[in-house]
């Protein structure tokens, strides 16, 4: 819990834009999550790391959200503060054939600025969900090409808001949806991403075809947390759970998507238990028919019941 001494300081700070005992159904997108100690949403690169030195300094643990995409957070919520990045987003353009981006800014504002601009390289994360910061802590992509394939640095604070060195692409190591390596506690505050310079209806053509692609292939319609589990190698989650069966199963309002059997939906109330059951159904089903244990891509956030647990009850 925050004390006294430390709301009155994020009040101070951040006025209107911090939230205590915030439901953090509102900004997943699952629509799932009980409340955070604390929701906080800094305006400006300064103010972030100056609402990160201070929660330092009160010792309160910190989270960074961006669209709220591949996070399942807690029925019973996250006691942290929550740090949103969703008013840094700025883009610009630094040469010819590079544009910094902040962490905060969305898939669509990406997209949309490199149309805006003749600028191709990007058009892979057209409809990728998230912020660019998710899209750099997941080396988000589509097979043929990732986020790794057009960094070029990250910009970094350090847990008590101090900034941190530039990381420069030689030594950032990319892997299968993670970045690790990272200094412990850093925020990824924003990046330079390489860009080639095109024709305006030739990038939309493509991020076009690539909009219709996830579209006609994924449920996009109905919250979801995109992926749930990672692919294993040679092979994909989804098949291996509609091998099984399980498309269209449901525990409470959560369903294994009809569409894309790595996908789970939230059909209506759907809690982040039900979502769990789903999970070790599907994991229970891909190892029993196939001999492969699946892995999570989403991430669990705060104190989640056991499998176990909920199964006795």
């Amino acid at each position: 819990m925050i004390g006294q001494a430390a709301r009155r300081s994020l009040d101070d700070l951040l006025g209107e834009r911090v939230e205590f005992d915030a439901p953090l159904a509102r900004h997943t997108s699952l629509r799932i999550g009980g409340p955070a100690d604390a929701l906080a949403t800094p305006l400006s690169r300064t103010e972030l790391a100056k609402t990160l030195a201070l929660c330092h300094e009160h010792g309160l643990a910190t989270h960074v959200l961006g669209a709220g995409f591949n996070v399942l957070v807690s029925d019973a919520g996250l006691r942290a503060v929550v740090i949103r990045l969703k008013k840094l987003r700025g883009i610009e353009r630094v040469s010819q054939t590079t544009i910094a981006i902040e962490a905060g800014a969305s898939h669509a504002t990406i997209t949309r600025y490199c149309v805006e601009h003749g600028l191709s390289g990007l058009e892979f994360g057209a409809g990728i969900p998230g912020t660019l910061g998710g899209w750099l802590a997941m080396n988000a992509g589509i097979g043929v090409r990732e986020i790794k394939d057009v960094v070029e640095r990250i910009d970094l604070l350090a847990a008590d808001g101090q900034r941190l060195p530039t990381i420069e692409r030689e030594s950032l190591d990319f892997q299968y949806r993670t970045l690790p390596g990272l200094p412990k506690g850093s925020v990824m505050v924003g990046a330079h991403l390489a860009v080639t310079e095109s024709q305006r209806p030739k990038v939309q053509s493509e991020i076009d075809r690539l909009l219709s692609h996830r579209q006609a292939t994924q449920p996009t319609d109905i919250p979801s947390c995109g992926s749930v589990f990672r692919n294993p190698p040679d092979d994909f989650a989804g098949r291996l759970i509609e091998a099984a069966g399980l498309k269209g199963t449901r525990e409470g309002g959560a369903e294994i998507s009809t569409v894309h059997a790595n996908f789970i939906v939230n059909r209506g109330g759907a809690t982040a238990a039900d979502v769990l059951r789903l999970i070790e159904r599907a994991r229970k089903a891909v190892a029993h028919g196939s001999g492969i244990q699946l892995d999570t891509e989403v991430q669990l956030l705060g104190e989640q019941p056991s499998i176990l647990e909920m199964n006795a009850s």
